[in-house]
């Protein structure tokens, strides 16, 4: 069953915390086990698991990624001037599988999903692809 998720983001670098939503999709299913795979079909986007439960977390990397992938590069050349939002989104990677085990997602304590905006703000989708038995 594939399901989609509409988001909007409002700045250029924002980590939307999607686990409820994908819980809640997950719900609408009664699938019992199996996996959900969360994608994002977006090239300046992705979607990343991490912790949850501390802000400055993702505040941290955020900063790190910034530095490690600087908007502004003066040797970057493509046009559309959004190198680093590319460069964000080949690192985090597009997509995340998560184990379903009795009608719950598999995560960690402090595991959360999030989508990673990185060229916002945008309208965004994601996709989530549910497999599993009821």
């Amino acid at each position: 069953m594939l399901i989609t998720l509409e988001l909007s983001t409002s700045k250029q670098d924002e980590w939307k915390d999607i686990t409820d939503k994908v819980n809640d999709a997950l719900r609408s299913t009664n699938v019992m086990d199996g996996i959900v795979v969360v994608y994002c079909p977006h090239t300046t986007a992705g979607i990343t698991i991490n912790e949850n439960a501390d802000p400055d977390v993702v505040t941290d990397v955020q900063m790190r990624l910034h530095e490690v992938y600087p908007w502004d590069h003066p040797r970057y050349l493509h046009m559309e001037g959004n190198t680093a939002a590319h460069l964000k989104a080949i690192t985090v990677g597009n997509s995340q599988q998560i184990i379903i085990d009795n009608g719950e997602l598999v995560l960690g304590t402090w595991q959360g999903i999030f989508f990673c905006e990185f060229d916002g703000p945008r309208k965004r989708t994601v996709h989530l692809k549910i497999i599993g038995a009821k």
